[in-house]
């Protein structure tokens, strides 16, 4: 895959936490537990940094 397996694995984290973020009206904090991120502060830096903007407003 020419990247690393944690980096892999975050990434995929991020892609599934978009599709909820467009498709349900759950909580970003619920969402990023779902997806494995241990506090949702952590999700939000993790998101921001791989699309650019925050969880809150990738939904907007």
């Amino acid at each position: 895959m020419g990247e690393p397996p944690m980096r892999y694995l975050a990434q995929q984290r991020l892609v599934q936490a978009s599709v909820l973020l467009k498709e349900t009206s759950d909580a970003v904090a619920r969402i990023a537990y779902a997806v494995g991120y241990e506090s949702e502060a952590s999700f939000n830096r993790a998101f921001r940094r791989e699309y650019g903007v925050p969880p809150a407003a990738w939904r907007g």
